[in-house]
């Protein structure tokens, strides 16, 4: 046993099975077996673990975390305190050290027997570093401070304590944020997802509207999270940086192109991601993950200082870990916000067949049977299905398509044309047929969003659209290039109705798929409906 090979020093007796239990802990760590890992770590949303940059909290954050791990540590345990604070509850303290270099860390556990069971309800992780003295020694010199662990580079770009504090004290005191990078955050650079245009790109002198109000009503950023390259996926694989994890899928994607943001709030690292949404971008990341997440009206907040992918559909947005927080930000950000009353309710439910075929067969059996619970219960307006032809959708689709790719070519296009190779293959396959986009063939695609807009709206009009935030689940991390692409093209038949109708939409953790994975409830009303829809999620969130 590995806690037999050192000292253990404890002022009463160890509890019985305590050691055993620390043992399949270290040999599970250095062998990276995730499940017995998790095993070990006490269920439910109150387990804590820290590494001094970040604190995860509750066992999905914690188990999301561990598999997005791409470093396994090789470090020994040199020696072990033990604590015992009451018959079934130990405090655990083992000074490491790294073999090949001599750097030495610190981790703290609070062990508890829970239904006879050993479990770590409690962690913090002090990394290893060469100028700490090895042991655990009461006279030491004092230390220095401790060096910062080394980011999740697949979730951050940059971050600080805080990156950027807050301007004014406001009534987003304490709110942390981590903004995609695809926002201007005056000091710093922007990325986009991709490493060649992050080279070329010089610190930006001022700060997008959106990010200066949040500063100006108390909020932090943390830092600058990832994103998809340009914004123009779904998935939340990025190439160059890897794939986010997904806390509530461990093993699954975290979706995109709002990845960073999304995981760094699933992960309990802030409290807000703010994001950009065009075809789906905070709302599919807030349903595989198991968030709230906003897409605003088209126009509502400005897009000044943030890297346009197709202008129109860009939106700002956001996501949190419930409906609260995110209605915190809505009232911060949205013209007018406290002084806007709430609007008469919708009075119908509208139910889209053609659109929500497109979900997997367990998400939209769950979809319609929350959806007739709520209306059953009164908190949803009565159902009215609207008769959409299929052959209409797809019309719909491909013009939303065709625009978005005519956009993003002209966004982006010249500086892609002048870094060959500098794409990963989706995003770089997806610019390849924008460039093939026909100045033709946009009017044309156009003149059918302009039709597809008016009538969505007046469908919308005192009606609130419900249907699936997502076709399906997370999908694995290694499901093929064909599982995902199905995942994303049913996906988008769904969220391009919001973006071409100009429309707000929130997507509410309220769905599940077969096997246990979230999907969200998404809500669309008219344009300007944000807060209110909002307010609808909150009541709805509350029957989860």
């Amino acid at each position: 046993m590995i806690a037999e090979a050192v000292k253990v020093v404890s002022p009463a007796p160890v509890p019985e099975g305590l050691l055993a239990a620390f043992d399949a802990y270290e040999t599970a760590l250095l062998t990276n077996d995730v499940a017995t890992l998790d095993a070990l770590f006490a269920p439910g949303p109150d387990t804590v673990r820290g590494d001094g940059t970040m604190l995860l909290v509750g066992h999905g954050a914690i188990a999301g975390f561990r598999s997005g791990r791409a470093v396994i540590p090789t470090r020994r345990v040199a020696e072990l305190h033990v604590r015992p604070v009451a018959d079934d509850a130990a405090l655990v303290m083992a000074s490491t050290q790294e073999p090949s270099t001599g750097a030495t860390g610190l981790q703290t556990q609070l062990w508890q027997r829970l239904d006879g069971d050993w479990k770590i309800t409690a962690a913090h992780v002090t990394l290893p570093r060469k100028d700490r003295p090895a042991g655990l020694v009461e006279k030491a010199a004092p230390l220095p401070a401790a060096a910062a662990p080394p980011l999740d580079r697949s979730v951050w770009r940059v971050v600080g304590t805080p990156l950027v504090a807050a301007a004014h004290s406001g009534p987003l005191d304490g709110v942390t944020v981590a903004v995609k990078d695809l926002f201007a955050v005056a000091g710093e650079r922007l990325g986009a997802g991709n490493p060649t245009w992050l080279a070329g790109q010089t610190p930006r002198t001022t700060t997008a509207p959106a990010v200066s109000a949040l500063l100006g009503a108390g909020a932090e950023v943390t830092g600058i999270a990832r994103t998809d390259e340009f914004a123009y996926s779904l998935a939340g694989q990025n190439a160059h940086y890897g794939t986010t994890p997904n806390p509530a899928v461990p093993g699954g994607i975290g979706g995109g192109s709002t990845s960073g943001p999304a995981s760094a709030v699933a992960l309990g690292q802030v409290v807000v991601g703010l994001g950009t949404d065009t075809a789906g971008s905070i709302r599919v990341p807030a349903s595989y993950q198991g968030l709230a997440g906003i897409r605003t009206t088209h126009g509502a907040i400005s897009t000044d200082g943030v890297l346009p992918l197709a202008p129109s559909f860009d939106t700002v947005g956001w996501v949190a870990r419930a409906v609260g927080p995110a209605l915190r930000v809505a009232e911060v950000l949205l013209p007018d916000a406290s002084a806007t009353p709430a609007a008469a309710p919708p009075v119908r439910t509208v139910v889209l067949p053609t659109a929500e075929g497109h979900a997997i067969p367990d998400v939209a059996a769950a979809c319609a049977d929350r959806r007739a619970a709520l209306v059953a219960e009164g908190l949803l307006p009565g159902a009215e299905v609207v008769d959409l032809a299929a052959e209409t959708l797809e019309e719909w689709f491909a013009a939303f398509r065709t625009v978005q790719a005519f956009e993003a070519w002209a966004a982006h296009g010249e500086w892609i044309t002048a870094h060959p190779g500098a794409l990963g293959v989706d995003v770089g396959g997806r610019f390849a047929a924008a460039a093939a986009v026909t100045v033709a063939g946009a009017d044309a695609a156009r003149a059918t969003v302009a039709e597809a807009r008016a009538r969505l709206r007046e469908v919308l009009d005192g009606a609130v659209l419900v249907l699936p935030s997502s076709a399906g689940g997370a999908p694995a991390r290694d499901a093929s290039a064909a599982e995902v692409e199905a995942e994303r093209a049913g996906t988008l038949r769904m969220t391009c109705l919001a973006g071409l109708a100009g429309a707000p939409a929130v997507s509410v953790p309220l769905l599940r798929t077969a096997d246990g994975r979230p999907a969200g409830l998404c809500l669309v009303g008219g344009p300007g409906t944000d807060l209110d829809l909002l307010r609808l999620a909150a009541t709805l969130e509350g029957t989860a």
